[in-house]
């Protein structure tokens, strides 16, 4: 599947390339692609991938080997999404102790909470893009999920993050007087 992804974006990259950045890509056009694994035909919608494009350029502008492997569309599936057996492991916390998950359910659930991840820190990176800053942290992932309309998860976050902050506080004055 991913061989089918960076495929997909590969070639949607090299065409978009042939536009210059002043022009759109076309509105709907569902291309297809071959899998040359699985010897199929896919098709994707092309402004998805036109997206994915936009994504990775602004993530990877800082860093030019970084964008090139990008821009062909060598994203490995390790670093696309979490890992399948942490996926796996938090599943299975809420479930009771007898109950299987399919390995099916686990790799839909790896790929939208990939996603999920991927939409937030994309706003978050965005708002750091705009205030000329470098590095997203946890006040612009809250800020981020609020923006987006998850604000049920936003506050408590926000919380969490206030008490986890005091905590490494109080850890690290603790420790520096135990090294006087």
């Amino acid at each position: 599947m991913v061989d089918n992804i960076s495929y997909s974006n590969r070639e949607t990259i090299l065409h978009h390339q042939q536009y210059n950045n002043n022009n759109p890509p076309p509105q709907s056009s569902n291309t297809q692609h071959h899998d040359y694994n699985n010897n199929n035909y896919n098709s994707y919608n092309y402004n998805n991938n036109h997206q994915l494009y936009q994504q990775n350029r602004l993530i990877s502008s800082n860093d030019q080997e970084h964008e090139d492997h990008q821009s062909l569309g060598l994203i490995k599936e390790q670093d696309r999404l979490l890992p399948i057996a942490n996926v796996g492991r938090i599943m299975k916390q809420i479930l009771p102790p007898n109950a299987k998950i399919s390995k099916e359910a686990k790799e839909t659930m790896q790929e939208c909470v990939s996603e999920f991840i991927s939409f937030v820190t994309g706003e978050a990176s965005d708002k750091c893009h705009k205030e000329k800053r470098k590095t997203v942290n946890g006040d612009d992932i809250c800020w981020a999920l609020g923006s987006l309309g998850f604000d049920d998860y936003s506050e408590p976050l926000k919380r969490y993050l206030h008490r986890h902050r005091e905590f490494e506080g109080e850890r690290v004055a603790t420790q520096s007087k135990e090294r006087q």
